[in-house]
């Protein structure tokens, strides 16, 4: 992943905002749109040591003692993935409850963490979340936006310019995660998308409970066509028709799954 000083986040000033005054702040959003990266370079988070729960070791410990896991973290600590040891959440409280000290606890995760089913509590008043996307075109650019302040400001000026024409297209194509970024156009970064939405429909969303509907569908997501004979749009797209699918739009919605679709062309099979 390119050095995450090419490219300012416009998330930095809310982080920092939160961290002064939230005791827990969760950087949810896609995986590899940059929330580690975030997390651990902000200014505002600066010196903060870093513990991950991608760890196996790790993620044991917190599992078998959650509450000795959360006492012995330092004062202040970045806790990356979160999300995979939902039974912290109710000793963060209890740490937090006891002393409520602001920017203690710097959380990401990939997933949409306070609907997991085994949250231990969801740290209502005590968590402020961020969402983060991947990357805008102002942020690849290297410049603040400006446009709505301009216009609303009435300093928007009116002028013939260029058309974008091919480059609109190519800056759709390319998407804002950085790891593809960091790929030469065509089709090797066209092959992270392909692996990226192929990790997602047969690790993530399988790693949901209840998802047998979903694995009886891959062979339809795999070749991304909804009207294709024998899987109905309803069985693509449970959570229109059933509370078990319900359950995974929250799954699509949180990993921005058809954001990495823009590598790919429609009717392409992934496999």
């Amino acid at each position: 992943m390119p050095d995450a000083a090419l490219y300012p986040r416009f998330a930095e000033p809310r982080l920092a905002e939160a961290l002064d005054d939230s005791p827990a702040v969760l950087i949810h959003g896609p995986r590899q749109c940059g929330k580690t990266t975030l997390a651990r370079t902000s200014e505002a988070s600066r010196g903060y040591p870093y513990v991950s729960l991608d760890d196996d070791a790790v993620r044991a410990a917190a599992a078998a003692d959650p509450a000795g896991f959360v006492a012995d973290l330092p004062e202040r600590v970045v806790l990356d993935e979160v999300q995979r040891a939902p039974a912290i959440f109710a000793a963060m409280k209890l740490a937090i409850d006891r002393r409520r000290t602001p920017g203690r606890f710097l959380l990401t995760g990939s997933s949409q963490v306070l609907l997991l089913p085994a949250l231990a509590d969801s740290l209502a008043g005590r968590l402020e979340t961020l969402r983060l996307h991947p990357l805008a075109q102002c942020e690849l650019e290297r410049r603040p936006p400006d446009f709505l302040d301009a216009l609303f400001a009435g300093g928007f000026a009116f002028e013939q310019r260029e058309r974008l024409g091919k480059r609109l297209a190519e800056r759709i194509v390319a998407g804002g995660y950085p790891a593809a970024l960091a790929r030469p156009p065509g089709r090797r970064r066209a092959k992270w998308y392909h692996d990226y939405l192929d990790a997602l429909v047969q690790r993530d969303v399988q790693d949901r409970p209840a998802s047998a509907r979903w694995r009886r569908c891959r062979g339809c997501w795999r070749s991304r066509r909804p009207g294709r004979p024998g899987c109905s749009t309803s069985a693509i797209w449970p959570h229109r028709s059933s509370s078990a699918g319900r359950r995974y739009g929250t799954t699509w919605r949180c990993s921005n799954a058809c954001s990495c679709w823009s590598g790919c062309r429609p009717g392409t099979r992934i496999d």
